[in-house]
Parts: structure tokens; C-alpha cells; sequence
């Protein structure tokens, strides 16, 4: 009896490992207050079916505020919780249901709180703009001192793009120095903020910096960066294959286009980055603000790729991402448990 009893528990066992699902790597994650796009509960579409017209005689601002209040936009909409511990709890749960680690930025505060309330599938990031000098005492020697101590991870997601400053500038060198010195994994936006950003509070975000090409100078006066452009440089295909092309240590994460944008131009999108050949350097990322259910539609945009194999899909989801973080074979062993 006792043979038999301890048979069940080893079925119950083998049973419960076989349902977890495999690992994935959210390479753009975000830890932030719930208050932060305006009084919640607020709505993204999921994807957006258009993105409007506005007449210039209206304050955008107030015209995209007023979207997500109604999901107009959109036959499908994910709306936010309303509280600040509803969105951790929210997102933690989705991280432990689907087997997720993601590389969590935010204040280092909150990221700090959230880590500690799931150690196991949070990678602690710092997220960055020059402002984080003034707010979190944050330049290039501090970041230096920080990144030393193990704590924190990633340098991502550097956002430097809505202040109007490329990769390239001269002011930000002392951070690409510190990042290849450190051979700390750089993630930098290069693509999509929310539609009309320089009327949205960022007043230097300009279009021209999609373009991936504005990473070139960096990566060539730091050939030993780990850089991943983040949102893949949408809608700029062209340049981020060229970028891909000349730089093959360059990676992309699909942070934000892989739910928000209509799906067919997603998939386009995706599909000529695969079929140009650079399957092995696209990671997923969802770029979850204060809507956890982005990150269970963006990997359901992705295991439903028709164009995509099995093989893709696991290289996008974990494999290209655990290559890009150098992650040991018993780091990835534990993820898989």
C-alpha cells in the first residue's frame, strides 16, 4: 500500500512539472506608479484599431487622456487596476502563472519593493533618463558604484529618447563607458512612446529617432557593449535591418508593438526581421506599465504567429535572451524548474 501511495505522488509530481509552462524572459518590464499616465483606471488598446484624428484646435493631451478613458479607439482594450498594490500583485501573478523573469525598471525603490516580493522571477534594471541625476542621484559614477554591487542587472531602459538626446551625444559617452566597462547589458528605447508624445509632456521627442541608426557611433565607439534596442526601432524596419546587419551583437526586444499595434502590422514587422535572417537576435519584452494583462496578450500574439516555428518562438520567448544575458546553464536549469 505504501508502494502504491508513494507511485501517486510521483505521478502528482510529474504531472505538475510537465504543466509549468516553459520559461520566459520579459526583457522590458516596468514597475511604476498607477497614478503615473493620469487617474486610473485608464485603458490601452490591445491592439488599437486606429489611432485617431485630431483636430489641431484640441489639446492632444487631453484627446488621449479622454481614449483611454473610453477605449474608443479599439474593439479591444486591457484595462489597469486602480491601485498601486493592485498592479504588483497583478503583475507577480502573472509572472509566477506563466513562468516568467522579467527585467523589472522602474525607481530603484520600487523595484526593490517588488523584488522583494518575488525574488525568483524579477531581474532587477534600472530605468534611466538624465533627469534621474536630480531624482535618484544617478550619474555615471553612482550608476558605476550601483551596477558593482550586483544588485542591479541591467542598464534598461535608458528612455533618453523623449529629452531629445541621442545615443550618440556626447553627454551621455560617460554612461556607454560605464555600461562596456562594467559589461552591464544596455537596453536603450529606440521606437514607439504613446502616440503625439512631443505634445504629451516630451517636448523633444522627435519621429527621426525611431531610427535605429542613431545607435551606430555608440556601438562603434563601444564595440563591447551588450545593446538591445528596445520596441525594435518600430516602424523603421529598414534601418533596424541595416543596424542588425552591421552590428551582430545587436539585439532587438519587442516591447510594447507586440500588443498595442494593429496585429497585421505587427506580424509584418516581426516577419521581415525573421526572414532577413535575424531570428537569433529578437527577445521578447512586453514593456508592461500598469497593464499586467499586456504581457499574456503580447505572448499570445507571439505563440500565434502563423510564420513562426516552434524553434522562433522558444529562441524569441527565452533562448536569444538568456545567450544576450550570458545566463549559466544552471541559472537557465533553475528558471526550467
Amino acid at each position: 500500500m505504501t508502494i502504491i501511495f508513494l507511485m501517486f505522488i510521483a505521478i502528482g509530481l510529474n504531472a505538475q512539472q510537465l504543466k509549468r509552462p516553459l520559461p520566459i524572459i520579459d526583457m522590458h518590464l516596468h514597475a511604476i506608479s498607477i497614478n503615473d499616465f493620469g487617474t486610473p483606471p485608464l485603458k490601452i488598446g490591445a491592439p488599437f484599431d486606429n489611432w485617431g484624428a485630431n483636430d489641431p484646435k484640441n489639446n492632444f493631451a487631453d484627446v488621449f487622456l479622454q481614449e483611454q478613458k473610453t477605449g474608443s479607439w479599439s474593439d479591444h482594450s486591457i484595462t489597469s487596476p486602480k491601485t498601486d498594490d493592485e498592479l504588483e500583485q497583478a503583475t507577480i501573478a502573472i509572472l509566477r502563472k506563466r513562468n516568467i523573469y522579467g527585467v523589472l525598471s522602474g525607481s530603484l525603490d520600487r523595484v526593490r519593493k517588488w523584488k522583494a516580493a518575488e525574488p525568483k522571477h524579477i531581474i532587477n534594471g534600472v530605468y534611466w533618463d538624465f533627469s534621474h541625476i536630480k531624482s535618484e542621484k544617478l550619474d555615471a559614477d553612482s550608476l558605476r558604484r550601483l551596477f558593482k554591487t550586483g544588485e542591479f542587472k541591467v542598464f534598461s531602459e535608458v528612455a533618453i529618447q523623449y529629452e531629445g538626446i541621442l545615443p550618440s551625444d556626447t553627454v551621455f559617452e560617460p554612461y556607454l563607458k560605464m555600461a562596456e566597462d562594467l559589461d552591464v547589458p544596455l537596453g536603450i528605447h529606440i521606437g514607439p512612446g504613446p502616440p503625439g508624445a512631443s505634445y504629451q509632456g516630451a517636448p523633444n521627442y522627435r519621429a527621426r529617432m525611431h531610427s535605429p541608426l542613431v545607435l551606430e557611433e555608440a556601438l562603434i565607439r563601444h564595440p563591447k557593449l551588450r545593446l538591445y534596442a528596445m520596441h525594435a526601432g518600430w516602424p523603421m524596419i529598414d534601418d533596424m535591418i541595416a543596424m542588425l546587419y552591421t552590428y551582430p551583437q545587436l539585439y532587438v526586444d519587442l516591447g510594447v508593438i507586440d500588443y498595442i499595434i494593429p496585429q497585421k502590422e505587427f506580424y509584418q514587422y516581426l516577419k521581415r526581421l525573421v526572414d532577413a535572417g535575424f531570428e537569433k537576435r529578437i527577445m521578447y519584452g512586453s514593456d508592461q506599465m500598469i497593464w499586467p494583462g499586456a504581457m499574456e496578450k503580447s505572448i499570445e500574439n507571439i505563440e500565434s504567429a502563423p510564420f513562426l516555428t516552434k524553434e522562433q518562438k522558444r529562441d524569441i520567448f527565452f533562448n536569444n535572451a538568456a545567450r544576450f544575458l550570458r545566463l549559466s546553464k544552471q541559472q537557465i536549469s533553475e528558471m526550467s524548474r
